[in-house]
């Protein structure tokens, strides 16, 4: 048995020796490890935790190659440092912004596009996808074969951002092959490099996520990571608040308006989280243990929360924002 052989889910070195350790298989002979196994027929999920440090290194290798990079990452929960990667990497580059489905179809894709390409990230393009309804695959296809500078295509991102997802649509419109791999709404599923050959001419590998600590779903359980994950397109909510008034997000999050003028509050985060507005910050003390970060918010500014999504905030004012002290937020110009 060739002992190189690696989890076609995941990419990790397959092993039969200890339970414990990532890779392990009953047998062998298996094209999976257990862990991906479990989660593809159970829906079960074991975390394994990689450093930033390791998927770094992976992607210094890809630096070194002059091959095409597809960047994915997730509408909802665009990075604060989207150039990032790009200054890692000096290849030719796609930013595709993915889950448009969960989006309200009211906001238009150019003013999308725009918004990136005002950032000056010399991407050779920005594409908006859904992988879920196969919306604008087959144009990303065309510019993957426009760009390409070899046989080999890099697919990189943050964790849950949808590669794995994005390569399991290319190999469903465009392959042969039966190559599947691993996906999960949980962070840290893919843990190796990942090889699949789509044709003759294009093989993609998919590199594993960039972890973002800073991410809400790195600090909840999982069944709070199920309902965090935007699975419907998002039904904005939107609170007029003044001074003195609050907003609280399930057990997660509290913002509170302590000061301004009458102010517009719109929420675009999964529709199964559960929203309430509080009308007296003085007589409720709700999740007010938690850390608190004092921003004073411009005119047409989003909160972003990692992981979570984001509030767009018309007027100016100041907030004061609770919630766990390892979870990142900013402020950016509206995305919408």
């Amino acid at each position: 048995m060739d002992k190189e052989k690696r989890c076609l889910g995941c990419g990790v070195l397959l092993q039969d020796e200890n339970v414990l350790l990532e890779g392990y298989t009953t047998n062998l002979e298996n094209d999976i490890c257990q862990r991906c196994f479990r989660m593809k027929n159970y829906g079960e999920y074991q975390v394994v935790t990689k450093s930033n440090d390791e998927y770094l290194n992976i992607l210094k290798q890809v630096a070194e190659t002059k091959d095409l990079v597809l960047y994915i990452t997730d509408l909802v929960n665009l990075e604060k440092n989207l150039e990032e990667i790009r200054n890692l990497l000096p290849n030719k580059m796609i930013l595709v912004l993915n889950k448009k489905d969960v989006f309200p179809k009211s906001v238009k894709e150019q003013k999308l596009i725009q918004y990136l390409d005002s950032k000056n990230l010399h991407f050779e393009e920005v594409i908006v996808i859904s992988v879920n309804k196969n919306y604008n695959m087959d144009y990303l296809w065309k510019r993957i074969k426009f760009y390409q500078t070899s046989k080999n295509v890099y697919v990189v991102g943050h964790t849950n951002a949808g590669k794995s997802s994005l390569i399991n649509k290319l190999i469903q419109n465009y392959s042969d092959h039966q190559q599947e791999l691993t996906m999960s709404p949980l962070p840290s599923t893919t843990l190796n490099t990942v090889t699949i050959e789509i044709d003759e001419h294009l093989t993609l590998i998919d590199t594993p996520g960039l972890v973002d600590t800073g991410s809400m779903l790195n600090h909840v359980d999982e069944k709070m990571v199920k309902k965090i994950s935007v699975k419907k397109e998002i039904k904005p909510r939107t609170y007029q608040l003044r001074k003195n008034q609050s907003i609280v997000i399930e057990n997660l999050v509290r913002i509170d308006y302590v000061e301004g003028e009458k102010n517009s509050f719109t929420l675009f985060l999964s529709n199964d989280l559960k929203v309430k507005r509080l009308l007296n910050l003085t007589n409720n003390s709700d999740l007010k243990d938690l850390n608190k970060t004092t921003y004073n918010v411009g005119y047409e500014e989003d909160l972003v929360i990692s992981g979570l999504g984001f509030i767009k905030i018309v007027n100016k004012g100041v907030i004061d924002l609770y919630m766990d002290k390892d979870v990142d937020s900013f402020l950016r110009k509206s995305l919408i």
